[in-house]
């Protein structure tokens, strides 16, 4: 993670990051460590060697707390977690997600179920535990990852991209509601950012180079890009932003 830009306001702020352990999200719980902020972050798998690599690089180390987020009870305990470690969360940044690729036919109920608890409804919960904190304060950054999927009108995993449509309308409705207590929520729609996962499990040559024709900017999104998206959005220099669909994308969605 090369640091590209300074957000003096997010020194010492708490940040609370669903799958904050790995891809994108291990790029932002690093991010916001070389802010200077303080990162609790919850995730399935055990992360104990990724907070040990950011002892060593940042002088301190993130909050890891086990558990999954499509369970509510331990999702919202971890977010209290968070706010008796590093005081209440000031920016929430609700990550994970599951593109697991599926057709029409082959979804069962239980799969819809499954994949909406992941990709949605954690999404709402998550903000539902961080508020109060929030509203506290009178000040608050509520970030949700959407995605460019639902905008293509992509096939492919149509419970993905509907949950991504979701959480865009989620973060609208949020948004008016919170307002009024200075909480600002946000969607962030990425596009297609290489990661490992999707460089292993999704790209093919074809693939990539079909998107990336797509693109007005020829070069292909990689972690970093999503990152200072994000605390853009985390900082005070976005303060009149909310209600928004960030769209970080090389300029896909403004072609068609």
């Amino acid at each position: 993670m090369t640091q590209t830009t300074t957000f003096h306001d997010l020194h010492g702020k708490s940040i609370y990051i669903t799958g904050g352990g790995s891809g994108i999200g291990a790029a932002l719980t690093d991010g916001f460590l070389a802010q200077g902020a303080d990162v609790t972050f919850i995730g399935r798998s055990d992360a104990s060697a990724f907070v040990a690599e950011m002892q060593e690089k940042h002088g301190r180390a993130p909050l890891f707390l086990q558990g999954d987020v499509t369970d509510i009870a331990r999702l919202q305990e971890t977010i209290k977690e968070a706010a008796n470690t590093f005081g209440p969360v000031d920016v929430l940044v609700s990550n994970a997600a599951n593109d697991q690729r599926h057709t029409m036919a082959e979804l069962t109920p239980d799969d819809w179920d499954r994949l909406q608890a992941i990709n949605l409804k954690a999404y709402f919960f998550a903000a539902q535990a961080a508020a109060p904190g929030m509203q506290a304060k009178g000040a608050g950054s509520i970030i949700n990852f959407s995605s460019i999927s639902y905008m293509m009108g992509n096939a492919g995993y149509p419970a993905y991209t509907s949950a991504n449509g979701g959480i865009t309308a989620l973060s609208r409705s949020l948004a008016r509601e919170l307002g009024p207590d200075g909480i600002r929520v946000n969607a962030l729609a990425p596009g297609w950012v290489l990661t490992e996962k999707q460089l292993e499990q999704w790209a093919t040559p074809e693939g990539l180079a079909a998107h990336l024709e797509r693109q007005c900017l020829k070069t292909h999104l990689v972690p970093q890009d999503i990152v200072d998206a994000v605390l853009f959005l985390a900082s005070d220099a976005s303060r009149m932003m909310t209600g928004q669909c960030m769209v970080v994308d090389g300029g896909v969605v403004t072609t068609g």
